[in-house]
């Protein structure tokens, strides 16, 4: 048993007082352990009786929309509920920020691994389960398209309208905001005007609204301990209601090549066996009713906008509000990306 006399950001006593009031069980709160993630976000799991909780919350110092990240989250995993999308179930949301400090949640442990972290003995022996683990994560995306979010409560959830026309002016926006940092040189990246031209030229005509993760690849979800199966689909504060065929362009864009895995942006080591791209397309074509005619566009659009979301750090590093070495790491990835795009413009 371990119960840390204090969580900078979680008041176990204050928490478990809540959770009284809930009916959320009962007794002390024991075994809590601090989880790592991919966000700065403050992730404990813990023991309460028999029952076994996470809870979720921004970091100490929040950001602008930290809270209002939470309870989008909540949102988000409550209407999932009793879905085909593999998630962690929501148990609670404090949607107020007076109790910890922040608004927060609780869901159920997920017992399952992160693929980028290393994979265990059975999946880093057998490339027929590595296989299927790339299928299923397909199915795990298409399942959520699936969703008619206005059904699940999530009307409101986002501005649908007009969500693929200022894709590009968006993000444009961003990109020259950069150079309000002081000392950066402006993007000095290959490529990045003839994408946007090419992204503006080529948007598709057609597309219906759906629930979009926003951040998905390898990184954000867990699979079966002891099996291929995808588990849960994980870090859902970029969720919103736009196009969902994004989210399997997003998997395209940081997918590694055979034979270029030192340029992709999520590694797993052993990759021999993993679906190919085209594969990846056409598992996601059995699951659905969308046209997948315009996939590259979706595919260079990932490409661009994570390249500039990544391209930001790089920029704050000459401002020396990121260390250099992250700065300059993530300006690599930019142009990996960049190159990425304009070779699937070449190929459409």
């Amino acid at each position: 048993m371990s119960q840390p006399a204090a969580i900078p950001g979680v008041d176990l006593e204050v928490l478990r007082a809540w959770m009284d009031e809930r009916g959320l069980a009962s007794g002390p709160i024991e075994d809590v352990e601090a989880l790592g993630g991919g966000t700065q976000n403050i992730l404990l799991r813990f023991r309460r009786g028999t029952d076994a909780f996470v809870l979720r919350r921004p970091p100490l110092h929040k950001r602008r929309n930290s809270d209002e990240t939470m309870r989008r989250e909540a949102r988000v995993l409550g209407a999932l509920a009793g879905s085909e999308v593999p998630h962690p179930a929501l148990i609670a949301a404090c949607a107020e920020e007076g109790v910890l400090g922040a608004s927060f949640y609780l869901m159920e442990p997920i017992d399952g691994f992160n693929a980028p972290t290393g994979l265990p003995p059975l999946h880093a022996g057998n490339p027929t389960i590595r296989h299927r683990m790339g299928l299923s994560m397909v199915d795990g995306i298409a399942a959520l398209g699936r969703i008619d979010f206005t059904k699940v409560g999530l009307e409101g959830f986002g501005r649908p309208e007009g969500f693929i026309e200022r894709q590009v002016p968006r993000w444009k926006k961003q990109l020259a905001s950069y150079s309000e940092l002081s000392g950066y040189p402006g993007p000095e990246i290959p490529g990045v005007e003839q994408v946007a031209d090419w992204l503006d030229r080529h948007k598709p005509t057609e597309w219906k609204p759906g629930i979009l993760h926003g951040d998905y690849h390898l990184a954000n979800v867990l699979f079966e301990l002891d099996g291929p199966e995808l588990l849960a689909i994980v870090d859902w504060e970029l969720c919103t209601i736009g196009d969902p065929l994004l989210d399997l362009g997003w998997m395209l864009a940081t997918w590694p090549d055979p034979g270029e895995l030192a340029s992709g942006v999520v590694r797993v080591h052993p990759w021999e066996g993993f679906p190919a791209a085209d594969e990846l397309v056409e598992q996601y074509r059995k699951g659905t009713d969308r046209c997948l005619d315009s996939i590259a566009w979706y595919e260079v659009l990932a490409c661009y906008k994570l390249g500039i979301i990544l391209e930001g750090s790089h920029a704050r590093a000459f401002a020396g509000k990121a260390p250099k070495e992250i700065g300059d790491l993530l300006h690599r990835q930019t142009l990996g990306l960049f190159e990425r795009a304009l070779t699937r413009i070449a190929t459409a």
